[in-house]
């Protein structure tokens, strides 16, 4: 099971994905959730992708154990991951939606049933050939990313807004911001195109999936590009806003598409294809019709201030002292606020659950996910009680067969195998 952002819809940046209610799983509200997801999956009728995205769901809460199905559960254990991800699982050889209570039951309705059928895409994504990674794209951290990548949203939301040469001439703006970003960072491109694919066509279909009509979906894409904004980090979020404006943009222009995209395809590059459209000639000088000077001004200024933190956070969780938990499982975390630390990882500061092999993670001030994503770093000093170590706003259960002991760094503990 790959790791998933908690909020895993399009609606992470205009939600700020609200805080867990921690609560036990409501059954009655559950069920009108189910409802809700099963209509609009029925709606559909196939039709957006040649296929049916509907499939059981599960709602769960790991800290009660509660939980609710959408249909009777089958003869099975129930997998450890209910209550932990919104991610499709495999439950008595069936594809489910599973998906954590505490962020379905703050959000809006329409919020709500974008993150439910956002999963329900990722369930039949496979058989669709559409499965790839979501990597991070650590540049969208830095100033230049950010600049041109609000840029690009800008002139996307002015696309969506348009129509005929209008819309074109906004698509050539974005598409000038998109190719002046990648070509600041080698592997940009590849990495950001395999997100759009990855997560970004699931944003589009929770979106389009979860409105009533075309223009109901462009507005709310407008609203999420504006609200994405607003962002701390744009490192793993990126796709939700993209995604479905490429998306829209397609299917005014190349109707049918869904049919025909494949997992190596660029979402901008078919837009560029079906509209004929090339980019502008001068990304800076079109920057100026979008605000272009005052943005680069407070990203500069963010930089500023980023700077200050990154050192902070780079003596907390690369110099100072530290438990290492290695290797691989599941897991959500809430993205908000995360930052990249270069060439070490990036920092989530709020809700961060993890489970594999060595056991489970549970922390709420900062866990930092190396870059690639082969370990995980708190800070020690490291306190045991009963099998489970803890320190500053986090706790680690230790599974049967492994150890915490002493790292090869002074100061350091580490989590292996008991041998």
């Amino acid at each position: 099971m790959r790791t998933r952002a908690l909020c895993a819809a399009a609606v992470v940046a205009l939600l700020g994905c609200v805080r867990p209610a921690a609560a036990q799983v409501d059954q009655d509200r559950a069920q009108t959730f189910f409802k809700e997801a099963q209509a609009l999956c029925e709606r559909d009728g196939g039709r957006l992708w040649g296929l049916s995205v509907c499939a059981p769901m599960v709602i769960g809460d790991l800290r009660t154990q509660t939980f609710a199905t959408s249909q009777p559960p089958p003869d099975a254990a129930r997998p450890r991951q209910v209550g932990l991800v919104n991610a499709p699982i495999q439950w008595g050889g069936v594809t489910w939606g599973a998906y954590a209570w505490d962020f379905l039951a703050n959000a809006t309705p329409q919020a709500r049933n974008e993150i439910l059928l956002h999963e329900l895409f990722h369930g039949v994504q496979p058989r669709l050939g559409l499965a790839v990674s979501n990597p991070q794209s650590e540049h969208l951290d830095t100033t230049d990313g950010r600049y041109w990548l609000r840029l690009e949203w800008r002139a996307l939301a002015r696309a969506l807004r348009g129509s005929g040469q209008a819309r074109n001439d906004a698509v050539g703006d974005a598409l000038a911001f998109r190719r002046a970003r990648q070509a600041r960072f080698p592997g940009a491109e590849d990495n950001e195109r395999a997100s759009e694919i990855g997560e970004g066509l699931a944003a589009y279909s929770g979106t389009v999936l979860a409105t009533p009509d075309p223009d109901g979906a462009r507005a709310r894409t407008i609203e999420l590009l504006a609200n994405g904004e607003a962002g701390e980090s744009f490192v793993r979020t990126f796709a939700y806003m993209s995604g479905p404006a490429y998306g829209l943009l397609l299917d005014a222009s190349s109707p049918g598409w869904t049919r025909r995209i494949r997992d190596t395809d660029d979402l901008a590059a078919l837009v560029t294809n079906a509209l004929t459209v090339q980019p502008a000639a001068d990304a800076s000088a079109a920057a100026a019709r979008y605000g272009g000077p005052e943005l680069l001004a407070s990203e500069r200024q963010r930089d500023h201030q980023r700077q200050a933190r990154l050192a902070d956070l780079r003596r907390r969780f690369v110099d100072d002292p530290v438990l290492v938990i290695r290797g691989g499982g599941s897991g959500t975390f809430d993205s908000r606020g995360a930052v990249v630390v270069p060439s070490a990882g990036t920092v989530y500061f709020n809700e961060f659950r993890f489970s594999g092999a060595p056991g489970s993670l549970e922390a709420r001030s900062g866990v930092l996910v190396e870059t690639d994503g082969r370990a995980r770093r708190v800070p020690a000093p490291v306190r045991q009680a009963d099998g489970t170590f803890s320190g500053d706003g986090w706790t680690f259960t230790v599974a049967p067969g492994w150890i915490v002991r002493e790292g090869p760094r002074r100061g350091d503990y580490e989590v292996v195998q008991d041998k």
